[in-house]
């Protein structure tokens, strides 16, 4: 198989047409290999399968780390419970599971949409699992105040999915849980980094692993940018708000560019009328 250089460094292939940068060959693998056929040498660095004689795909994985024994964790809470200077302990339970408590950010830059006309959630409500939003199709939209914080009491077992769903609950939001992701914030060499955590993750069991100090390590609430907007998410009326918004984007940066080249037409006027205007 030959490989074919074009003038914009781009490297492609006859038989597949397959078309890379010359900078990321080394980074594409292919299986180039006819059937029947066994080359010995494949194109451009390796191939996505095994060579011929191989009938197995070897997958390396991470190695996780082996579960933490009930010893284990009664020790990491007894150093976690020494740092605390509050109330907010860790316990331990008999199955060997612990509940504790984690601090969330809230981060918000876009509203939140909530049942219009419903007082907030009672203890009574809380304590009998009423569901305040079920009660009106009525919703309304606001921004919640930047970075507040809540205060979650958990358990061990609780995961990343759970304590989002928690706190829209909470917040009576009415929103999908996928607009939404929670984010670990660490503080290193004077940099804030953001590290989105996996739905599966467990926040207390990073809680206990940091300790109770929250500049090094603490929960944030933001939106989901995951690069591809889940349309899916979102209801017809937001959907229609934001065609509106775009819209008048639109318009605007129409009227921009208008402006901008109104301006240079002026100019050149003005320039060949001052031309014009002097002897020859």
């Amino acid at each position: 198989m030959e490989r074919h250089t074009s003038q914009v460094s781009s490297s492609y292939f006859a038989d597949c047409r397959y078309t890379c940068h010359q900078e990321c060959r080394h980074l594409i693998q292919l299986d180039c290999r006819q059937p029947g056929q066994c080359q010995s040498h494949l194109s451009p660095e390796s191939t996505l399968l095994p060579p011929c004689s191989q009938n197995v795909t070897q997958t390396v994985e991470e190695e996780k780390p082996e579960p933490p024994t009930i010893q284990e964790i009664k020790e990491k809470i007894e150093k976690y419970n020494a740092k605390v200077t509050n109330c907010l302990l860790m316990k331990l339970n008999d199955d060997g599971t612990y509940t504790g408590f984690i601090k969330v950010h809230l981060k918000l830059r876009r509203p939140v949409t909530v049942p219009a006309g419903i007082r907030p959630q009672s203890i009574y409500d809380a304590l009998k699992e009423v569901n305040l939003a079920d009660m009106t199709d009525k919703r309304t939209s606001f921004y919640l105040p930047l970075d507040a914080i809540k205060q979650l009491h958990i358990s061990s077992t609780t995961t990343v999915s759970e304590v989002i769903q928690g706190l829209l609950k909470k917040f009576m939001v009415v929103d999908n849980p996928q607009k939404f992701a929670l984010f670990k914030e660490m503080r290193k060499d004077g940099q804030v980094l953001f590290q989105k955590l996996p739905l599966t993750e467990y926040p207390l069991y990073l809680r206990l692993l940091a300790g109770p100090d929250t500049d090094v390590l603490s929960f944030v609430l933001k939106e989901n940018e995951t690069g591809e907007v889940e349309w899916d998410a979102f209801s017809i009326p937001e959907l229609q708000n934001f065609l509106m918004i775009l819209d008048k984007e639109e318009k605007d940066k129409i009227q921009q560019v208008q402006r901008k080249y109104e301006k240079f037409k002026q100019r050149l006027q003005q320039t060949l009328k001052e031309a014009r205007g002097k002897p020859g």
